[in-house]
């Protein structure tokens, strides 16, 4: 009887733990309720139109547990042939928020191609003042990033009081 229940116990301690590991794994990207990246918009746009535009359904790709939209087959294919290119860094989130240890949802007309990555930030008062000091807020971002893209926003948030 004890054996029964020990075992019992080591698999919903097992379950929980790949429950908590498969939802931190999912939390490191920015997307709706829908699982929508970057709120629709074409993250391949950035880099070939230097502008955003929106995506649509129609095309689309998943990465990293969120759905991407494109304006084009031809982006959704540039997207699938290198997704980690023209993913936005630190999964959507803003830059300047993870520079502040923190993550802050973001408005696609609020970016930046630096280094040939995309980087979007809250709003684009926000993206002024990321924008400052792009270089150093990366290095700060990069080196928060490793921890804070396994926490939720509210857990970012009551981490850093």
């Amino acid at each position: 009887m004890k054996f029964t229940r020990l075992v019992k116990s080591v698999a919903v301690a097992g379950v929980m733990l790949t429950s908590t590991l498969s939802y931190a794994a999912d939390i490191d990207a920015n997307a709706d309720a829908n699982d929508i990246a970057i709120k629709g918009y074409d993250t391949v746009a950035y880099f070939t139109q230097s502008k955003p535009v929106m995506g649509s359904s129609e095309y689309s790709a998943t990465y990293k547990n969120a759905i991407f939209h494109f304006a084009s087959a031809k982006n959704r294919d540039l997207f699938k042939a290198d997704a980690a290119k023209y993913a936005p860094q630190y999964g959507g989130y803003c830059a300047m928020g993870v520079a502040m240890n923190l993550k802050f949802d973001t408005d696609p007309t609020a970016w930046k191609i630096v280094d040939n990555k995309l980087y979007l930030n809250l709003n684009k008062d926000v993206q002024k003042a990321w924008l400052e000091k792009p270089k150093a807020n990366i290095v700060t971002a990069e080196t928060n990033w490793p921890e804070l893209k396994v926490l939720t926003p509210a857990e970012a948030k009551a981490k850093n009081g």
